[in-house]
């Protein structure tokens, strides 16, 4: 113990990670368009774009692997996220819902690629932009279906309601269409990302601070790095999940604008 506190005395501090390391400067320049965050969107509509036009390219009844991987990620937002829960007007909708799915989840998987080793879905300006992009959609595809007046109406006075409770739940709903979605929507794209990266920067910097130390905090610094690989294969999980969560939300809602009564 005393060896510990003479290192923490006689060296630096381990200073842990917080939201100050995602602030990053320009990489050149003193441009705010050029943060690494800008440029790893812009390199994600690049991959994806690439990908899907190479893996199209030559399409043949018998795909190939490269085919077949683009293949089965439309198929699953085409039939999992976009005809199962939107219904017979789906097929409208696949090309937002599947550019929606593949941007966030490659901007997402950019926090576990060397070298790279950022989400930029941890910066909260995207995951809102995205969700002012469902806001507007789902807003619009209800008020197409039904007119501004039924539209509106429905939301404020739900049908089947007991008009007493009007007085409670038109101003929740009015909350719930108009703010709480699309905060929500966005907040836990946000929140999952930035935690996640803050995560393993804590233990990955945190295993190399020990491992500078003193032969005691050596000997513990394997284990920071073993939670900090483990975490990296959870943090996978979260990654496409959230991109997927975000993408089914965005489906529900607007199922829900297409039907009759929502």
């Amino acid at each position: 113990m005393r060896s510990l506190v003479r290192f923490s005395a006689e060296g630096e501090g381990f200073v842990p990670p917080s939201s100050n390391d995602f602030n990053l400067p320009p990489i050149f320049g003193d441009n705010a368009y050029t943060t690494k965050p800008i440029l790893l969107v812009g390199l994600s509509v690049i991959l994806i774009s690439v990908f899907f036009l190479l893996s199209s390219r030559k399409a043949a009844i018998v795909p190939s692997k490269f085919q077949f991987a683009g293949e089965s990620v439309y198929a699953f937002v085409r039939n999992d996220l976009a005809r199962d829960v939107i219904g017979h007007e789906f097929m409208r909708f696949v090309p937002y819902l599947f550019t929606l799915f593949t941007f966030i989840l490659t901007n997402n998987i950019f926090g576990i690629v060397p070298f790279l080793q950022f989400p930029a879905m941890s910066h909260v300006s995207f995951p809102y932009v995205l969700a002012i992009f469902t806001f507007v959609i789902f807003h619009y595809v209800g008020i197409r279906k039904q007119g501004i007046g039924k539209y509106v109406k429905e939301i404020m006075f739900m049908p089947g309601v007991p008009k007493a409770a009007y007085v409670l739940l038109t101003p929740i709903e009015i909350v719930t269409f108009f703010l709480t979605r699309p905060l929500t929507l966005s907040l836990r794209l946000f929140a999952n990302m930035f935690a996640g990266h803050l995560l393993l920067l804590v233990f990955i910097l945190g295993g190399d601070h020990l491992l500078k130390g003193v032969i005691g905090l050596k000997l513990i610094s394997p284990f920071a790095f073993a939670f900090g690989i483990g975490l990296t294969f959870f943090e996978f999980m979260v990654q496409c999940l959230q991109a997927y969560i975000f993408t089914l939300l965005t489906a529900l809602y607007i199922a829900g604008a297409l039907a009759d009564e929502h």
